[in-house]
């Protein structure tokens, strides 16, 4: 990965604090006493357990240890090797327990699926797993992938944190007074409740499952479309989970670690971090800031400092003090505080649809057209990091990859754009709403439409118009048909077939032609639906017991079809008594003996 984020973020303990002390330089994100944003509900690690003490806050900030045989490095770090230790630290760092490797892995398979352009590894999944909570502490979870004991963050009261009040009752988090980050990917219970998946197929979305918080993590990093084969893919996607250079930074080192080599390692044995982010106490507004620590210089190879997040321009800097001197603040404390910036959800006043403002599809295809809004502030300019979400409304199973809303956070533009909606098996009219928490401005409506597939023409694959058996027999072949739109073939079409009697009138009970139903009962009117290669495959047909000639009628929509069915008496070819089949004498035939 070095090509691709222009520096290798892990090559001893110096660089790699250099390098995150750098990433918090200049994208400032991060004054003392700063709350860090909480992204899209996922939030701030817990420690390992029900209680997490007030000053764990946030993340584990433990590093990996170097890999034997690095070339740009000639020592561990810091406490990854005890005098005595033989044992490698990067090998017993390097094990993730195996129900939530197989978590990662799954979750990976899945976006490849359904996200393909987003190029989810899930090293990255494995990375932020590891600084959230350790792999689930080490992999304390059941054989359904369920953590035996809630992981949960620090209360969210505004005491040193964001302050939410309780949205979900306890029912993930245990508290009724404030939310509070939950599970092995700590997603904030409000943002689980649009965002969840059931990654196990338990028909549950539970954040405490390492299956359902892998993928509910996968598609929120895909968010927005995002190409994490790409620098600023990847980079957008770890900031928009937690806004923070050193998050970003340390994700990034365990991304590389994971990348250059993971393995299996037994439920419940996996190694945990020690090294929880302490944050500061929030200063008091007339406060002089504080001179930021300076920088040392990087070690070799490190010369050049990474491009911050977004491609932003870095302030400038003051060269590093000498050392042993302190920092000296300002002289003179600012006389004005800053202005504080409203936050997205103030200042839009207006949310308008993008592009086509009505959708349409096959049932069970994907809709060609995703619902995008954008967001605008009362002087028209677009409003950035805005929460939106997109619920299916009404009477209908289409859904956002399983999920029935989506939370999409809007672009630098002011837009977001919902993922892939794919229909279900029912045709029908529904509504893709978007709207805000707030409600305000209203919410935005998309007119959605599922219809079944249409077929202009049925034709029998063979080509035969008529098909014969004798009484008492079956076919020896049934019709297929082919079902095609305007020379296409089509796939999902729908198609009655019935047996009628020659002039096309129903047939009296019991009689003619018949199929055997899926309850092994005669049936002379049978639904079909074509194959991805819009063939109608039509089951085996018995004769019945009168001979004579009947229709088998295929109906789809306007299109149909008639085939003939021809049942001949077998008493008719039989000889006749006696057992002889020559000619009587006297009929002019020649005899054997002539």
């Amino acid at each position: 990965m070095a090509a691709q984020f222009g520096i290798r973020l892990r090559k001893g303990a110096a660089a790699t604090a250099v390098t995150a002390a750098v990433m918090a330089a200049l994208a400032g994100s991060q004054a003392p006493g700063a709350v860090k944003d909480l992204p899209g509900g996922t939030s701030h690690s817990a420690e390992a357990g029900d209680q997490v003490p007030p000053s764990d806050d946030h993340y584990y900030t433990d590093l990996p240890p170097i890999r034997p045989g690095d070339p740009q490095s000639s020592h561990d770090l810091p406490g990854t090797r005890k005098p005595g230790d033989t044992a490698d630290p990067a090998d017993a760092q390097a094990g993730i327990p195996a129900t939530v490797l197989a978590a990662y892995k799954k979750a990976e398979t899945e976006l490849a699926r359904t996200r393909g352009e987003c190029k989810l590894p899930w090293q990255l999944l494995a990375a932020i797993g590891h600084v959230e909570s350790g792999h689930a502490r080490g992999g304390k979870v059941d054989a359904d992938g369920t953590t035996i004991g809630r992981i949960l963050g620090p209360q969210l009261n505004g005491q040193g944190f964001a302050l939410i009040q309780d949205t979900d009752q306890g029912r993930y988090d245990g508290d009724t007074t404030h939310d509070r980050a939950v599970g092995p990917m700590q997603f904030i219970p409000s943002t689980w409740a649009g965002s969840g998946r059931d990654g196990n197929g338990d028909g549950i979305e539970d954040p405490n499952n390492v299956y359902d918080a892998a993928l509910a993590a996968g598609y929120y990093l895909c968010g927005d479309g995002r190409d994490l084969a790409t620098s600023d893919g990847m980079r957008a996607a770890i900031l928009s989970y937690n806004h923070s250079s050193e998050y970003l930074a340390t994700v990034l080192t365990w991304y590389d670690f994971y990348r250059d080599g993971a393995h299996e390692v037994p439920d419940g044995t996996g190694p945990l971090p020690s090294r929880p982010h302490t944050p500061t106490a929030p200063s008091s507004p007339s406060t002089p800031p504080s001179t930021p620590p300076s920088v040392r210089p990087s070690s070799p190879g490190h010369s050049t400092p990474p491009t911050p997040p977004h491609g932003s321009t870095p302030p400038a800097t003051k060269p590093p003090t000498s050392p042993g001197t302190p920092s000296t603040p300002p002289t003179t404390p600012p006389t004005t505080p800053p202005t504080t910036p409203k936050p997205p959800a103030e200042r839009v006043t207006a949310l308008t649809k993008t592009g086509p403002t009505t959708l349409a599809t096959l049932t069970g295809l994907d809709f060609d057209v995703r619902p995008a809004v954008r967001a605008l502030d009362h002087e028209g300019k677009p409003v950035a990091g805005l929460k939106v979400t997109f619920g299916v409304v009404g009477d209908t199973d289409a859904r956002f990859s399983g999920a029935k809303s989506v939370v999409v956070t809007t672009n630098a533009q002011g837009t977001a754009t919902a993922p892939t909606l794919t229909a279900g098996k029912s045709a029908g009219k529904f509504t893709v709403r978007a709207s805000l928490a707030s409600g305000k401005p209203g919410p935005v409506d998309f007119a959605a439409t599922v219809t079944e597939p249409a077929a202009d023409t049925l034709k029998p694959v063979d080509d035969k118009a008529t098909y014969e058996a004798k009484a008492g027999d079956a076919f020896e072949k049934s019709p297929d048909l082919r079902a095609s739109l305007d020379g296409k073939t089509v796939a999902g079409v729908r198609t009655t077939v019935t047996i009628l009697d020659k002039d096309g009138k129903e047939l009296a009970e019991d009689t003619g032609p018949y199929a055997l139903d899926a309850d092994d009962k005669k049936t002379r009117a049978l639904t079909l639906v074509s194959d991805k290669d819009g063939v109608l495959h039509l089951p085996n047909l018995h004769a019945g017991d009168q001979p004579g000639t009947y229709v088998l009628r295929f109906t789809a929509g306007k299109a149909t079809a008639d085939v003939g069915l021809t049942v001949t008496d077998p008493k008719a070819e039989e000889p006749g008594e006696g057992g002889s089949a020559s000619p009587e004498p006297g009929t002019g035939s020649e005899s054997p003996a002539a």
